[in-house]
């Protein structure tokens, strides 16, 4: 499912404008951007946790050149699935 697909859904479940469910599924990702940015945890019981992840500067190799190339250091989201989905999509539930 994507974004579209998830606006889509929204809309035709709780009755909304296209429009409305657009303003919705965006606010909902604001959010959740916004306080990723500030190294926050989102959770979402049953569902899972999103965090932010530092990594620090390394060494790679350039794949198609085979040279070294300095990697600086970063912050990724993760996310880390919760027990209820898990058994749910592998049918235990």
């Amino acid at each position: 499912m994507n974004k579209s697909e998830l606006i889509e859904a929204l809309s035709k479940k709780e009755g909304l404008t296209e429009k409305k469910a657009i303003e919705v599924i965006n606010l909902l990702f604001k959010g959740f951007t916004e306080e990723l940015q500030k190294g926050g945890r989102i959770e979402i019981r049953g569902f899972g946790s999103f965090v932010v992840r530092n990594y620090n500067a390394y060494t790679g190799r350039n794949p198609k050149t085979g040279k070294n190339i300095k990697v600086s250091p970063k912050r990724l989201p993760f996310f880390k699935v919760g027990k209820e989905l898990k058994e749910r999509v592998d049918g235990k539930v």
